[in-house]
């Protein structure tokens, strides 16, 4: 698995409509949680649009402050939040979240799965594989089939249950709230809405 930033680029065009925009979504929140953006990825965000939706909302907040703020503003960001001097102000891994720790259980589980699944870390990515980043790019992944062919919904409902469920939504809420967001508070919105559609949706059965 390549744990560098993703493109924005859409998906495979043979995919329904729905899993295309849920890979793009997926995609989104793995490259903003992976790297700070660049001066051209902060452009392209400044493209996006929304509508009157509490997700379309968030993404027309995080337009509208890519246009308005510059990527070493958004670096510094970043630092403060995810990397820090010692630690940042949160520590997006599922471990964590789950037992207070890094690299416990979640962790072990997590890399079964992708053996399982022929998912390997990139050789230049040093970072727990059950960071938020690589998790989101994961899930992109098994929807859009870079990983092979795209995974059943019954598969996809596991990895999204087992890895994603359990404390994505808090971590999103957390980032929304942090003391150093500015540019990342809609990103954790945007976050948190669309975990709980995806757990509602899976929930019922339709997505």
């Amino acid at each position: 698995m390549t744990q560098a930033a993703p493109t924005l680029e859409p998906a495979d065009r043979a995919l329904a409509a729905e899993d295309r925009l849920r890979a793009e979504v997926y995609d989104l929140l793995a490259a903003l949680l992976a790297d700070p953006p660049t001066k051209e990825r902060l452009r392209a965000l400044g493209g996006l649009t929304g509508d009157a939706t509490p997700m379309g909302r968030a993404v027309e907040t995080l337009a509208k402050l890519a246009r308005n703020t510059s990527a070493p503003s958004v670096e510094r960001e970043f630092t403060e939040l995810f990397i820090g001097i010692g630690r940042g102000e949160l520590l997006p891994f599922a471990s964590y979240y789950l037992t207070g720790f890094l690299n416990e259980k979640p962790l072990a589980t997590l890399r079964k799965d992708m053996a399982s699944l022929q998912i390997s870390r990139a050789p230049n990515v040093y970072e727990p594989e059950d960071n938020i980043a690589s998790l989101m790019e994961m899930m992109a992944g098994l929807i859009d089939g870079r990983f092979g062919s795209p995974a059943p919904i019954e598969r996809q409902r596991e990895f999204f249950n087992r890895h994603i469920a359990p404390w994505a939504a808090h971590f999103f809420s957390d980032l929304e709230q942090a003391k150093g967001s500015v540019f990342y508070l809609p990103v954790g919105t945007l976050g948190r809405i669309f975990i709980d559609i995806e757990r509602e949706a899976f929930r019922l059965g339709n997505g």
